[in-house]
């Protein structure tokens, strides 16, 4: 870190001094790069690939219900490969900091592969959950394997543009993902959504691997395991959500009760300490992170909802809405990437997260009729680009304040948050929704999601403030997109 550390002060001072370090970083290595090549396209291939899968397993789940049956398991599928990804985040994680990146992704892939052909195999519903849940712990490597790639692959300078290249790689999956599975599942079988995607992984194995396994183990202090505990979560997770899905109050409350009780202390001991309380530096950017998708992702659920539901447009419209916000969600992953040069961290968090909430603010004026479905469009594409601008900013605090020889722990700390905190926004949104749809408030319960949704996003601009105020990243702005990636793009490691 010596050179962020010079460049960081040759940028206090004026005139020739930053032209020197534009003229240092003009020469400087790219992710594309000779020794950096093969990592960065593995890397990229292998989000494309689970943002693919992602997307066409919501698209084929209808025929394969109809085709296997098992109605009351439908909803397992989703939750079963969400809790089994905790266990292989933390564990991922884990075995980074002891043994390096390599080894704990080429099982996360073996895994993936094994369930993908459990789940397009599958002769009943049950097979096929089991088959998501191994798909799960595979795929929850993938996010933690990531960051700890970017910490330790790629010089600080350099990150920015790879977190922007790695949101990029949701762009394709994400406008083509659902017409291409649907096609598949129309004239081939549903099963080939999830056959198709098995021979590329010796490909992106071949690509990633190497250079993962050079890293080696980082040396840092090693902790105990803290699986045992990602696994109590992921019960007492799964124990809150088969209260709500029997739908029965009597059940439900209790159980989720439980599982709540359970859950919070297990959460409190795989979050850094001072998570819950926002404390500057690491603990901010896993809870700011964690607010940021909570907000997003709760609100987002029932964009279509509202569309379709209240405003009666076509569920291709509704779709639409969400295009524009992958779209913008990329192009505010860019503008971040050329920001650093002049803002700091927290005040781009901040700035992100205030348009988040300005977007998602703007939505429930489309319950009007007077409203054209139009604004909801634009509104959330509004949203996305604040996600595109933000998400980073927590992302890159990370990757600067995790302990060293612990990346692989704070990586999984902050992703294990994330993927819970989307949950429970939808969760909490389903809940207020269904009230308001059992009694004479549905507008009304929509509109209260949103204005929560807000609200949280407002919370999110104020935690980004407690980020470390490093100096802006030296350096003239970056080349245009069209400049810096190839044609075929490579989120959220997102």
């Amino acid at each position: 870190m010596v050179t962020i550390t010079r460049m960081e002060v040759v940028s206090s001072f004026p005139g020739g001094h930053n032209r020197q370090v534009h003229a240092e970083l003009a020469g400087a290595e790219t992710i594309f790069s000779g020794h950096r090549r093969a990592l960065t396209i593995g890397l990229l291939m292998a989000v494309t690939l689970v943002a693919f899968e992602a997307l066409a397993v919501a698209t084929v789940m209808p025929g394969a219900e109809q085709d296997l049956g098992g109605l009351a398991l439908y909803g397992w599928v989703f939750s079963g490969f969400l809790l089994a990804s905790i266990v292989g985040i933390t564990w991922a994680g884990e075995q980074a900091d002891r043994h390096g990146p390599g080894r704990p992704l080429a099982i996360g892939m073996t895994l993936f592969g094994m369930g993908l052909l459990i789940a397009g195999f599958a002769p009943s519903m049950l097979v096929l959950v089991i088959g998501r849940a191994i798909q799960g712990l595979g795929a929850g490597a993938l996010p933690a394997i990531a960051y700890v790639a970017l910490g330790r692959g790629y010089p600080e300078q350099l990150r920015p543009r790879m977190l922007a290249l790695l949101a990029t790689a949701w762009v394709v999956p994400g406008l083509a993902g659902p017409a291409i599975a649907g096609a598949i599942a129309e004239f081939i079988s549903w099963r080939g959504a999830f056959l198709i995607f098995v021979p590329i992984i010796p490909f992106m194995a071949a690509l990633a691997l190497p250079p993962l396994f050079r890293m080696g183990p980082p040396g840092g202090e090693l902790t105990p395991s803290r699986v045992p505990t990602a696994i109590r979560l992921a019960l007492s997770a799964g124990l809150a959500l088969g209260g709500v899905a029997t739908g029965n109050a009597l059940i439900a409350v209790p159980l989720a009760a439980v599982g709540i009780a359970a859950g919070l202390p297990a959460l409190r001991q795989l979050l850094p300490p001072g998570t819950f309380r926002a404390v500057r530096g690491l603990p901010a950017a896993v809870a700011g992170n964690g607010f940021l998708n909570m907000c997003f992702f709760g609100a987002e659920a029932f964009v279509p909802y509202l569309l379709t539901t209240h405003r009666g447009y076509s569920a291709f419209v509704a779709g639409l809405a969400l295009t524009g916000s992958t779209l913008s969600w990329t192009t505010g992953s860019w503008v971040q990437e050329r920001a650093l040069c002049r803002f700091s961290r927290p005040r781009l968090a901040a700035i992100g997260a205030l348009v988040v909430a300005a977007g998602i603010a703007m939505v429930p004026f489309a319950l009007a009729d007077p409203v054209p479905g139009a604004w909801v469009a634009i509104a959330w594409t509004i949203g996305g680009f604040g996600m595109g601008i933000a998400y980073p900013m927590f992302s890159l605090e990370l990757l600067a304040s995790a302990p060293p020889g612990r990346e692989g722990e704070a990586s999984a700390s902050m992703k294990l948050n994330e993927t819970l905190s989307a949950a429970a926004g939808v969760g909490i949104a389903g809940g207020i929704v269904a009230a308001g749809d059992a009694g004479d408030w549905a507008g009304a319960s929509l509109a209260l999601v949103f204005a929560l949704a807000s609200a949280v996003g407002l919370l999110t601009a104020l935690i980004a403030l407690r980020l470390t105020a490093h100096a802006p990243l030296p350096g003239s702005p970056a080349p245009s997109l069209g400049a810096s990636i190839p044609a075929a793009a490579g989120e959220p490691v997102s």
